[in-house]
């Protein structure tokens, strides 16, 4: 806590950055072999029912003015998640629906509590595309903790993330509480993406999810291999897009990902050029 007490505006801003383009990667990565990607999209929408409830909170009630609306997006992501996972099993033929479903509710709902709530233009700004300027040492202590939290899972949870991420009917046949992992897969989303968004933004969180680990899968020869490059691929997207951001005073999330995109296009150059077979693919994860 004293470490983060001496650090400044900025780089409570570039702190809070790296963590975010450490971790996002991870659960991109496994949200890809799940070929569930699109699910922050929907997850990012909902997250901002969250904000805007607790924004709401603060103004209408004394007792709810310690309220951060961070904690609020974060509950009503794990949430989104828990709901998705539901809907994906009222609907065994049509899955894909539940994303759309899920996201129209949290853009609905979103706009009917912005309308209402007493809030400037600014603080939807941040919260929507994102600004390192704005992240506090609490926001940065929630983006620390919830992190650890994540890394954590993973590393205790990894071989059973992997076994249902690939083969969901394996993993249950071999002893794996398929209900269990999901629901821990779940709250990693949901964790990522609430401590994504006051860099990245919620609009855009799903793209520094997505992004990283797409570039990563051109090279990647196996499962741990998308991981590493996913991270350092994360991490660069999210340096350029700060450093960039700063000197032409534009919105951090935006670089970000306009940072991930041009790694991306790099990267499909790169392995357009490079000779047939190259990078041969191994099936170990």
């Amino acid at each position: 806590m004293e470490i983060f007490q001496q650090l400044t505006f900025l780089e409570r801003g570039i702190a809070a950055g790296l963590l975010i383009g450490f971790i996002s990667p991870l659960i991109g990565a496994f949200l890809l072999v799940r070929r569930m990607t699109i699910i922050s999209e929907g997850l990012s929408h909902v997250t901002l029912t969250g904000i805007t409830a607790g924004v709401l909170m603060m103004q209408t009630s004394a007792v709810f003015a310690f309220i951060n609306p961070l904690y609020t997006g974060l509950l009503a992501a794990l949430a989104g998640s828990l709901l998705i996972e539901k809907l994906r099993q009222v609907y065994k033929h049509f899955q894909e629906l539940a994303i759309p479903i899920i996201l129209s509710a949290g853009v609905g709902l979103s706009a009917v509590m912005i309308s209402i709530a007493e809030t400037g233009y600014t603080e939807w700004y941040a919260y929507l595309f994102g600004s390192i300027l704005t992240v506090t040492l609490s926001d940065l202590l929630f983006i620390f903790l919830t992190g650890v939290l994540s890394m954590l899972i993973i590393g205790f949870f990894y071989k059973e993330l992997l076994s249902i991420s690939f083969d969901q009917e394996f993993a249950s046949t071999s002893g794996i509480s398929v209900r269990k992992i999901n629901f821990l897969f779940s709250l990693l989303i949901a964790l990522v993406i609430s401590m994504s968004m006051k860099v990245v933004g919620i609009l855009l969180v799903g793209a520094l999810i997505t992004l990283p680990v797409a570039a990563a899968i051109l090279f990647a020869k196996s499962f741990r291999h998308v991981l590493l490059l996913g991270i350092i691929f994360g991490e660069a997207a999210v340096l350029g897009g700060i450093v960039s951001s700063y000197y032409l005073n534009v919105a951090t999330g935006g670089m970000i990902v306009v940072t991930g995109i041009i790694i991306l296009i790099g990267a499909a150059a790169v392995k357009k050029l490079l000779p047939e077979g190259f990078f041969s693919k191994e099936e170990t994860a």
